[in-house]
């Protein structure tokens, strides 16, 4: 990807992060999630439902899919970043991204008004927990 040089982008290492970051608090849910496909079923409240071309992908309880009958081989975990951010801030998803894929952890994110929610496997949990709050 190329990236504009010239008076007014600054390189990607001279963006200061936000002072902010300096404690994002992770937060771990203590239910495992799961992703599956189509719509919600009734009376089921998914953490979130992403609409692809593709087709719907929810976000849900591994307890509520497996009351709902739904499929799914991706069990996660669900860590919420507590730090104050905003959505356009610079740099926030490539520091925890780059901390984890150095672990070799794979993390799905989900960006929210109030706060990003990570997704990692469910057995790397307590290890992304404890990297995240070392940032």
């Amino acid at each position: 990807m190329a990236h504009p040089e010239g008076p007014g982008y600054p390189s990607p290492a001279s963006v200061p992060a936000p002072a902010g970051w300096r404690d994002i608090q992770p937060d771990l849910s203590g239910e495992p999630y799961v992703f599956a496909a189509g719509e919600p079923p009734a009376g089921v409240s998914p953490f979130a439902v992403i609409r692809e071309d593709e087709g719907v992908t929810v976000i849900l309880t591994r307890a509520d899919a497996d009351e709902a009958g739904l499929a799914y081989d991706y069990v996660a975990a669900r860590i919420t970043l507590r730090v104050g951010s905003a959505l356009t801030d610079v740099g926030l998803t490539a520091l925890f991204s780059r901390t984890l894929a150095e672990a070799g952890i794979s993390c799905n994110v989900i960006a929210g008004l109030a706060h990003d929610h990570l997704f990692v496997d469910w057995d790397q949990a307590a290890r992304a927990l404890t990297l995240l709050g070392a940032l």
